[in-house]
């Protein structure tokens, strides 16, 4: 019998010849739109159209999820977000993560020092994704930024890490077009990589209220990566632009200096079954 339409498989990768199914890819779309949403719920048009799906068959789709879990929807039945499957799935990349146990730590500790706010996040394509955050006492924020994704352009941890690579592989982590998030963006190439050679001779990256109005964030890639793959995953730490001072920003990079080179010192070997690398 043949496969449906829906159901049939394409080449995902011509040089491995891997097969993706197509209703398997629709499904892990419409669950990173619905992420990628935050807290702003989205009608079925407004999925419809932006995954340029049938009606009828995302329609379909948002029921099997709803009723397992992994959607969830308004008394009405007209607004879907993300539902609770979807955190249990993250808390499960991050309980087995080996590199998280060692991070965390070292964050409270900079905390405790500093009382500022300290991240731990993981390149993945374009974008940095937030695994790890320690607040600073002095402000919260009304939601925490674990799980969430930044472009790495304009991000102290993703610029950490983007200078740590070159040519084709830069390219596999930058888009064509940069767009700005906030006045401050780099969204001129040839600026970019001109501030990721210096963030290479400085031995950190700054991000001067690129990504949010109001923050300098500094950020160091973390190497414990196997020799000849370069970093993915960086800490950085974001301070008040009003409150920060020279003497302060010294004070900062040389205790993240120093927190950075315990936890290279204390990161597992390497292996082929390593998870997060």
């Amino acid at each position: 019998m043949a496969a449906s339409s829906d159901e049939s498989p394409a080449i995902d990768d011509k040089t491995s010849g891997v097969r993706e199914v197509k209703s398997a890819a629709r499904t892990l779309e419409l669950l990173e739109l619905l992420a990628s949403r935050q807290n702003r719920p989205a009608r079925l048009r407004e999925l419809t159209e932006a995954l340029d799906v049938p009606r009828s068959s995302l329609y379909a789709l948002l029921r099997t999820l709803t009723k397992h879990g992994w959607v969830r929807t308004d008394a009405s039945g007209t607004m879907y977000g993300i539902g609770i499957r979807a955190l249990l799935v993250g808390t499960s990349y991050l309980d087995t993560d080996p590199h998280l146990r060692i991070v965390k730590p070292v964050l409270d500790e900079l905390g405790e020092k500093l009382d500022e706010t300290f991240h731990f996040g993981r390149l993945d394509g374009f974008d940095v994704v937030y695994l790890a955050t320690r607040e600073s006492g002095q402000y919260l924020r009304p939601y925490s930024r674990v799980g969430r994704r930044m472009p790495a352009y304009c991000t102290a941890l993703g610029k950490a890490l983007l200078a740590e690579r070159g040519g084709d592989e830069l390219d596999l982590h930058v888009p064509e077009e940069l767009t700005a998030s906030t006045p401050h963006t780099l969204t001129d190439r040839d600026a970019l990589e001109a501030d990721l050679e210096r963030t290479r001779q400085r031995g950190h990256a700054i991000d001067v209220e690129e990504n949010s109005l109001g923050l300098h964030c500094f950020g160091f890639a973390l190497r414990y990566a196997p020799e000849g793959r370069p970093p993915r995953d960086a800490i950085s730490c974001s301070v008040p632009v009003a409150r920060l001072t020279p003497d302060r920003g010294n004070e900062i990079v040389a205790a993240m200096r120093e927190a950075r080179e315990r936890i290279e010192h204390a990161a597992p070997p390497f292996t082929e079954d390593s998870w997060g690398m």
